[in-house]
């Protein structure tokens, strides 16, 4: 199965999101720009492992 559940973690804090991405489309890591709960602002995530 190509679709995996993935970890981004925050630059900025502790705070964790989840999600998943089509490996095979894209091989290299995630990195998106989401809302975190813990600053009230909108910060970079990036992918785990």
């Amino acid at each position: 199965m190509a679709r995996e559940n993935i970890k981004l973690k925050s630059e900025e804090s502790s705070e964790y999101y989840y999600t998943t991405k089509n490996k095979t489309q894209t091989p290299e890591r995630l990195s998106m720009r989401k809302f975190d709960k813990k600053l009230r602002k909108h910060v970079i995530f990036k992918e785990t492992k």
